[in-house]
């Protein structure tokens, strides 16, 4: 078992001058759609909610991606997310809002805007233990692969666990075999998504067509050649 060092974080709301929070931000699996949250509210993808660790449900932030300055406003509804570096995590439609869900995560900005009810406003929540999602499985057949023909890259990502939540919409989704590169540059390692391979370069190309309002940074690679 892991142990963690306590996490205290205090985000005390004044409605006389605008608190600002930054720092990385996440999105909910599909497998968690209908699950209820802290609040006892479901969670459904296509609403805009969110989970923090200490505002009061209810409260509305808007949520900035520093990347692109795309904008959403968003209600807490549940805890969370218990990730040092971590924020707030969005539903799936504030996070394509956002336009970072093919990246799994974004640097953002959080603002109150609305503190609802008010409740537990000048008393913040101190998170003093990790919860973990021990039902959070994901079963790979992984090997090392010499590959022929082409492929469509859709994009590279640092972080493994958004990986595997991409790599799980993915096969899902397109029905394709999933390939990850691995490449190390500078000393950090970057994992390279790749779906194929494809028996030619113009099957990959309209695949890649068909993808691009989704993953606007795809392209077809040699796998030969890789």
């Amino acid at each position: 078992m892991k142990f963690y060092s306590l996490l205290f974080l205090v985000f005390t709301v004044c409605s006389s001058q605008a608190q600002i929070q930054t720092g990385k931000a996440s999105f909910y699996a599909d497998k968690f759609e209908g699950s209820p949250t802290a609040s006892g509210e479901k969670y459904h993808a296509h609403k805009f909610t969110a989970a923090h660790k200490s505002l009061p449900f209810g409260t509305v932030v808007r949520v900035t991606n520093l990347a692109n300055h795309e904008t959403v406003d968003v209600t807490i509804n549940d805890r969370g997310p218990f990730v040092e570096g971590r924020v707030i995590d969005l539903s799936k439609a504030a996070a394509e809002k956002l336009k970072f869900f093919n990246q799994g995560v974004a640097e953002v900005s959080i603002e109150v805007i609305d503190e609802g009810d008010g409740k537990g406003k000048t008393q913040p929540v101190m998170v003093d233990h990790v919860t973990v999602d021990e039902k959070e499985f994901y079963n790979f057949d992984i090997s090392k692969a010499k590959l022929k023909g082409f492929g469509a890259q859709l994009g590279t990502y640092q972080e493994l666990a958004n990986l595997f939540r991409i790599t799980d919409h993915l096969k899902s989704t397109y029905k394709k075999r999933v390939i990850v590169q691995v490449k190390v540059i500078n000393g950090v390692k970057f994992y390279s998504l790749i779906l194929g391979p494809f028996s030619s370069h113009e099957k990959a190309s309209v695949f890649v067509s068909g993808v691009k309002t989704q993953f606007p940074d795809s392209f077809v690679i040699d796998l030969s050649k890789q």
